[in-house]
C-alpha cells in the first residue's frame, strides 16, 4: 500500500514508455487527477488490453485536472542515453502542464535533477500510484499511436506490430531493409547494421 506524501494539495505522476524500442522517441506523461472525479480501472498501461488502455486515456484526458505529454527524440537518446533522455522527457512532460504540481511522484527509481518542484520516485509506481497509471496509459497511448503513423510511411517494417521493439520480425526487418533515420544509432542491433553493408535509406 502506497503513502502518498502528507501537505501537499497537487500532486502529479510521471511515467515513461519506449525505453526498450530501436526506433523513436521515449514518451512520457504527467498527470493531476482530479479527487472529485475519480477513474475506475487504473492501473499499469502494459497489463492492460488496447482496447481498455484506449477506453481509459480518453477518460483520463476528460476527467484529470490537468495532463501533457513530453518526449526526447532519438538523436538526444544517442547523443545523452535512453536513461537520460528519458529522465528529460519527464522533466519536459511536468514543465508542459498548464498548473505547475506541488509535488511529484516519479515511476521507477530515479528522479529528473531539472524538476523545479519536490519529487519521489516510487518502484512499480504504475502498479501503485493512481497518477503514475494515468501517465503510463496516456505515455504508451500516445507511442503507439506514433508507431501506427511511422507503420503508414515504412508498411515494409511493420511497426505497427513490434511497435519499434527489438521482436525476432523487428531484428529480420532491420537486417534486411536497413536502419532508418527514426532508429536509435546507439542501440547495438541498430549499431550492427550500420556497420555491416548498409547505408541509411
Amino acid at each position: 500500500m502506497f503513502e502518498y506524501p502528507q501537505g501537499y494539495e497537487l500532486i502529479a505522476g510521471v511515467d515513461e514508455v519506449g525505453r526498450g524500442p530501436l526506433v523513436g522517441a521515449v514518451v512520457t506523461a504527467a498527470v493531476i487527477l482530479d479527487p472529485n472525479n475519480p477513474i475506475e480501472g487504473l492501473a499499469d498501461s502494459k497489463k492492460l488490453s488496447e482496447k481498455k488502455r484506449l477506453a481509459l486515456a480518453e477518460e483520463i484526458k476528460e476527467k484529470a485536472l490537468v495532463w501533457a505529454l513530453g518526449r526526447a527524440e532519438a538523436n538526444e537518446i544517442d547523443e545523452i542515453n535512453i536513461l537520460q533522455a528519458s529522465l528529460l522527457a519527464m522533466t519536459r512532460a511536468v514543465k508542459s502542464l498548464k498548473i505547475q504540481p506541488h509535488f511529484v511522484l516519479v515511476d521507477g527509481n530515479k528522479i529528473p535533477k531539472d524538476l523545479d518542484v519536490p519529487a519521489q520516485a516510487v518502484v512499480k509506481g504504475d502498479s501503485l500510484v493512481a497518477e503514475i497509471s494515468a501517465a503510463s496509459i496516456l505515455a504508451k497511448v500516445a507511442r503507439d499511436q506514433e508507431m501506427e503513423e511511422l507503420d503508414k510511411q515504412y508498411p515494409e517494417y511493420a511497426f505497427a506490430q513490434h511497435k519499434g521493439y527489438p521482436t525476432k520480425l523487428h531484428l529480420e526487418k532491420l537486417a534486411e531493409l536497413g536502419a532508418l533515420p527514426q532508429h536509435r544509432r546507439s542501440f547495438t542491433p541498430v549499431k550492427k547494421v550500420l556497420e555491416t553493408k548498409f547505408t541509411d535509406k
